[in-house]
């Protein structure tokens, strides 16, 4: 069978005006993830992104831990969903939920995992950037693009919603699981699948082996 490597993005920075990009550290993890690949000799014949530049910094990093120089394909399917937009579209009800988003990282987290749900149940009642089927079909069709039969090692480099689905796609799980999975899923962490034309299978989950040294447990980070 063949391998699925997926990586989440590096810290990215939240709290500032643009999150979409690596904090300095972010990319630090990225640079230790690329050393860890060519410590173990991995070589990729396809490598994938998300379109995000989160996505593409990540790769950067990943490339130059690697030393070598990385030909890379796009695939918006694998970028996140857009957590403000849904967070915009809860309603009067949810007020708390909405003044969320504008707190500390712990008071977010918690509440876009209410939101998430909120969104899978369709029970968000303003106007959306996207619907959870057109989420989960996304992901489906990116998945499906990174894994076509002529390859033979891919890497993909993505964020938490799309892993956190296909991860739950490889167990058959219901989707419900894979907002579970999601907000599990550290920076720059791995996760192995295998496929062939019918079948993925999850090998591992949310790994940080580069990381896991006594002076970068410091760089385990989840936003």
């Amino acid at each position: 069978m063949a391998e699925l490597y997926l990586v989440r993005h590096g810290q990215a920075s939240f709290g500032s005006d643009n999150y979409d990009q690596l904090s300095p550290l972010g990319h630090q993890q990225a640079v230790w993830l690329g050393d860890y690949f060519k410590q173990r000799n991995l070589r990729f014949d396809r490598v994938v992104t998300g379109t995000q530049l989160r996505h593409h910094q990540t790769l950067e990093g990943i490339a130059q831990g690697m030393g070598i120089t990385v030909d890379a394909q796009t695939h918006p399917g694998f970028n996140e969903y857009d957590f403000y937009g849904l967070f915009a579209a809860l309603g009067d009800e949810h007020a708390s939920l909405k003044a969320s988003a504008k707190g500390d990282r712990r008071a977010f987290y918690a509440a876009l995992k209410q939101v998430l749900k909120l969104w899978m149940n369709k029970q968000l009642t303003g106007p959306l950037p996207e619907h959870w089927d057109d989420f989960y079909k996304r992901v489906q069709d990116a998945t499906t693009f990174a894994t076509r039969p002529s390859a033979r090692r891919v890497l993909v480099v993505s964020s938490g919603g799309p892993i956190g689905t296909v991860t739950g796609m490889a167990l058959q799980a219901p989707p419900e699981m894979g907002v579970e999975l999601n907000l599990q899923i550290r920076n720059s962490s791995l996760s192995h699948f295998y496929f062939n034309d019918t079948t993925l299978r999850l090998a591992t989950f949310n790994t940080l082996g580069h990381l896991d040294h006594p002076d970068r447990l410091h760089a385990i980070t989840y936003g």
